[in-house]
């Protein structure tokens, strides 16, 4: 790109989402890495499915061949250079929350399956179910620790014996 569009395109991309600040450096790079690696098994797995005369074994291949593009485009725009709208939507896809990352890289890999049940589609799509499951539990966010969470508890706790105290001395 050139002009003012690839400068804003690269100041959008170089900002971290907010909705990933809780995620650590390393969670965010196995992400990414799980999506390559997934993009690379449904390429191979999609070339190896497409090699049949059932039909719906060829359309499943061709889907888990563009699920590697897809994945591919989002995860590592860098590997797709000669596309110039690359940089374009994999900052629109840094945008999206976790949750809808996860939606969409496991709908994406769902679908070959549906399409044609195989061991080639099953060990195919698992890592790129497995890049939307990482980003599913990167929408958890982090896991508490106990005294967070044991104050909390006393803090309902203290609640409700406050509203058991004030409906008992409602009836008096």
């Amino acid at each position: 790109m050139s002009g003012a569009g690839g400068t804003a395109v690269a100041s959008v991309s170089s900002a971290p989402p907010e909705q990933e600040e809780g995620v650590t450096w390393w969670y965010r790079w196995l992400c990414r890495l799980s999506g390559v690696l997934g993009a690379v098994s449904c390429a191979i797995s999609g070339l190896f499915t497409c090699i049949t005369v059932h039909p719906l074994n060829i359309a499943a291949g061709v889907w888990m061949i563009m699920n590697a593009f897809v994945l591919l485009l989002c995860e590592a725009p860098f590997c797709c250079q000669f596309i110039e709208f690359a940089n374009m939507v994999a900052a629109k896809v840094d945008q999206l929350r976790s949750w809808q990352k996860a939606v969409f890289y496991c709908g994406m890999a769902v679908v070959p399956i549906v399409i044609s049940l195989t061991l080639t589609t099953l060990l195919g799509n698992a890592i790129a179910f497995a890049t939307g499951v990482l980003y599913g539990l990167s929408a958890l966010g982090k896991k508490g620790d106990a005294i967070s969470y044991a104050r909390i508890q006393q803090q309902k706790q203290q609640a409700d014996e406050e509203k058991l105290t004030d409906t008992l001395e409602g009836e008096l």
